[in-house]
């Protein structure tokens, strides 16, 4: 996993700078995350590795089916990871784009995973509390999952506050284990 995102990373690095310079973030963040799509296809997966499929004819099938997303930067960086042996790395050359447009844009991704939905006012007073805390835009988005018990789990990039109730029991098990 390691090795796939530092394999990733001069890429996105290289793409986030052309995209700051020419002003299109928006656009390549749409390219990356329609190509994302194309190459998690598990019929396009299956023949990424097929050394029997010339470059070529690859890149141009790729291309063929993002077209309507991409730009000339994004087709050139398609013809680029495949003459590599990397377009497996798009989702992850996606993903670190996304990172890198965050960080410029001041914007942070938050992900909440709780048991129960959140009502728009639990999650505008969330939003705005997270804001002050990260001080930075932040953009929610929400999960179910019934295993959280009660509470939630916050996920804000490599911050994660866990104030899921099972997490508390778990804390709690372990000070009356010492």
């Amino acid at each position: 996993m390691a090795e796939i995102q530092t394999l990733a990373r001069p890429y996105a690095e290289a793409v986030f700078e052309i995209a700051q310079a020419g002003g299109t973030l928006d656009a390549w963040s749409n390219a990356l995350a329609a190509l994302s799509a194309v190459v998690r296809n598990p019929d396009v997966a299956a023949v990424l590795d097929n050394p029997e499929i010339d470059d070529r004819v690859l890149a141009d099938a790729i291309i063929g089916i993002a077209d309507d997303d991409l730009n000339d930067g994004a087709r050139n960086l398609v013809r680029l990871l495949v003459e590599n042996s990397r377009l497996r790395l798009v989702p992850d050359i996606a993903d670190q784009f996304e990172s890198l447009k965050a960080e410029a844009e001041n914007r942070v991704d938050v992900s909440v995973t709780s048991a129960v939905e959140f009502s728009e006012d639990q999650q505008a007073a969330l939003a705005q509390s997270l804001e002050q805390r990260l001080a930075r835009t932040v953009r929610l988005s929400f999960e179910r999952d019934e295993s959280v018990i009660g509470g939630a789990v916050i996920r804000a990039g490599d911050l994660i506050i866990d104030g899921s109730l099972r997490a508390q029991l778990e804390r709690m098990r372990q000070s009356l284990a010492h």
